[in-house]
């Protein structure tokens, strides 16, 4: 109920109607708000032939309103709307119901007045050439001379305010509850009784009979409860004269009066309760529609609403993994760092040692270069010549031995002291830099659109899209049937293509069909499996297409000759595989006794000989006396009756029992039996010249 409360507000003052009136544009405004917005016209520009009455019925037709230009915060100075004249606009305002509301105008200073007329507390006429605009719609008209009294009331939406402030006033009571009433949940229209929950689980359960009665809100129970009682209602041109009819042209209802003045006379009006009957009723089934509608939209909110909760919960579930695996990649990183760090650390070490070790041998050496050359200074300083030429000579190798231990590049470092290590971090920080969410998940089923699927003869079509909310990336599609007798699925198609027809199925049979789809990530899941079921009769005609170049068809391919007095094959369009199948064709032309040849064929058979002479076909070939049997160029099975102009030949082929059998004129030649039949054949025959011949009909 509280929905219905935005309906019975007025758009201007925001509170619930008071004495509302109808405008010609099907909007409801209180009679002291639309007082309230009037703009008077200056007498100049009045309108003085196309005068709009408050009815909006009697003077204009509604088809009038759509001329008239509508207010808009763009406009400034005097707009045409169709005949009549706009005030200067003013900018609009917004009423409590979020509405833009036009304020009057500044009336003359010589019209200001009090609101009510002095002593009388009555309201005002309304001023002459004074114009109204729909707060919702923006429409304008000019009143005549009624002013306001010419709009309808509007009782009806008076009465169902007053019933509404009435049910919102106290609460509704159980009607069966002996003490203590409880307050009411629900009102059964059928029984006219207020429950409580107690009390309608004990006297009103929900099956059997009871099921079907409907159950309303408490407030709208009384609401339906306290319905007015029909009024009757006077004419707004004719006080005096009850409505009793209904213009159906001007869709408003009239008096006796009013047709007696003409404004109605030449159109159609009907009875007042029938009309009234009449719009009960398509009101009720207008509401029982939108009701399916809003039954859907409730539905569609839980959805949404479902969704909502899924998502935070999809969401928290992916941020947890996404940080996941991101501290992965920083672990992985920590450890490789931890790896790298070890071998500087190697490689520092390793140079220190080297060092080490060229100091620890530079510094022995240094030691013992300085004792040889401070004991040669020594020796030097003796006076003893022979005793310094005894030991000369070998002081003087030892020098120059020393010397050249320093000369062969001891005094070089044997180690760096920069480290030749330098990290490679470009493509790892580009990685990182590049690092964004990939496509991982497989699609989702796809939905096949029954409205495009079909079955025509021996062929299927089946069309399929992706679910409208589905974001992932697709690369193609699977079709798969199966056999059409309850046996397993095989791939029919593999495309990017949404739509397929599959040809060459069995007649008669049940084809169970699905799709998947797949992208880089695998294989979705299948769609609903669809049985499609092809025609229980298998029709075909003669095909142009595999026909020897020398065959003439016509007659939308029923009819065949040759121009050539060679045999020539033709096929038919459509091939048989299993079941059981009879078609007849009569000889239209029969001239010179030639032989023509009726059977089945497998496609590549050969066009330029009789029907039989290689292994691709059987066939019986006729002539007007006997007919054989003939398959690989073996003539088999000669039966007496031959054929004529105006002979019927029929071909019976059952897969089922292993047997070709023919007709002429009803009476039986054969029948052949064989084994080998496996894969498809198609119906042929073989003619030259001499003969014509018209399939006539085909039996399954």
């Amino acid at each position: 109920m509280d929905e219905m409360e935005e309906e019975l507000k007025c758009p201007v003052c925001g509170s619930f109607f008071r004495e509302p009136i109808i405008l010609p544009c099907s909007h409801n405004i209180c009679l002291a708000c639309a007082r309230n917005i009037l703009v008077q016209t200056p007498d100049a520009e009045s309108p003085q032939s196309s005068r709009a009455s408050g009815s909006g019925v009697s003077d204009y037709d509604y088809l009038d309103l759509d001329k008239m230009s509508l207010y808009s915060e763009a406009d400034s100075g005097y707009g045409s709307y169709g005949g009549f004249v706009s005030a200067p606009t003013t900018p609009c305002q917004k009423s409590p119901n979020g509405v833009r509301v036009f304020p009057p105008s500044v009336p003359h200073p010589a019209q200001v007045q009090h609101h009510l007329l002095p002593h009388t507390g009555v309201l005002p006429p309304v001023p002459r050439n004074s114009c109204l605009t729909c707060p919702q719609c923006h429409r304008s008209l000019t009143l005549d001379d009624r002013g306001l009294r010419g709009f309808p009331k509007n009782r009806v939406l008076e009465g169902v305010v007053d019933r509404y402030q009435q049910s919102k006033a106290a609460a509704l009571k159980c009607q069966l509850c002996e003490k203590s009433p409880r307050e009411a949940t629900v009102m059964c229209e059928q029984c006219d009784v207020f429950y409580c929950d107690p009390c309608r689980l004990r006297c009103h359960p929900p099956r059997g009979p009871l099921a079907k009665h409907r159950l309303v809100p408490p407030a709208q129970g009384r609401i339906s409860r306290r319905a007015s009682p029909r009024k009757t209602s006077t004419c707004t041109e004719h006080e005096l004269e009850n409505l009793s009819m209904y213009c159906v042209q001007c869709k408003t209802p009239v008096c006796y009066q009013c047709l007696e003045d003409g404004k109605h006379s030449t159109h159609e009006v009907k009875a007042l309760g029938a009309m009234w009957k009449l719009h009960k009723g398509q009101l009720s089934q207008a509401l029982n529609v939108l009701s399916d509608r809003a039954t859907e939209a409730k539905e569609f909110l839980v959805q949404l609403r479902n969704m909502v909760q899924h998502i935070q919960e999809n969401g928290v579930e992916f941020e947890a993994c996404l940080v996941a695996q991101c501290d992965a990649l920083i672990e992985a990183l920590n450890r490789r760092k931890a790896q790298l760090l070890s071998r500087v650390t190697k490689e520092h070490e390793h140079k220190l040692t080297v060092v080490r070790d060229q100091i620890s041998h530079c510094t022995l050496k240094l030691r013992q270069t300085t004792g040889l050359m401070e004991y040669c200074l020594e020796v030097i300083k003796e006076n003893d010549p022979s005793g310094f030429l005894q030991i000369s000579d070998a002081l003087i190798r030892r020098v120059h031995m020393t010397e050249n231990q320093w000369g062969k590049g001891s005094l070089t470092p044997r180690m760096s002291s920069d480290f030749d290590l330098t990290l490679d971090s470009g493509p790892l920080l580009q990685t990182i830099h590049q690092l964004d969410f990939i496509q991982m998940k497989v699609p989702a089923a796809p939905i096949l659109q029954l409205e495009e699927c079909c079955t025509q003869t021996n062929s299927a079509t089946l069309s399929w899209k992706q679910p409208p909310l589905s974001t992932i990336a697709v690369d193609g599609y699977i079709l798969e049937l199966d056999d059409g007798n309850g046996g397993q699925f095989r791939e029919v198609y593999v495309g990017t293509e949404m739509i397929c027809t599959v040809d060459g199925l069995h007649f008669n049979s049940a084809y169970k069909s699905r799709v998947k789809a797949f992208n880089s990530s695998g294989v979705g899941q299948y769609s609903k499996t669809l049985v499609m079921q092809t025609s229980e009769i298998a029709w075909f005609t003669f095909d142009p297409a595999s026909a020897h170049p020398d065959i003439i068809l016509s007659n939308d391919n029923l009819t065949v000759t040759c121009n050539s007095y060679d045999d020539r094959v033709v096929m038919g369009n459509t091939g048989f595989s299993r079941g059981v199948h009879y078609w007849e064709m009569t000889i239209d032309r029969y001239d010179n006794h030639p032989d023509p040849a009726f059977g089945i064929a497998r496609a590549d058979v050969m066009k330029d000989v009789m029907l039989g002479k290689d292994d691709k076909a059987w066939a019986m070939y006729v002539d007007n006396n006997r007919s054989w049997f003939m398959h690989n160029n073996s003539h088999t099975n000669r039966t007496d009756g031959g054929i004529s102009k105006g002979a019927t030949v029929g071909v019976l082929l059952d897969f089922t029992r292993g047997i070709l059998l023919f007709l002429i004129n009803d009476e039986q030649q054969g029948p052949v039996a064989f084994n080998t039949l496996e894969g498809m054949y198609y119906p042929a025959i073989s003619l030259n010249r001499n003969v014509q011949v018209t399939l006539i009909s085909l039996i399954q």
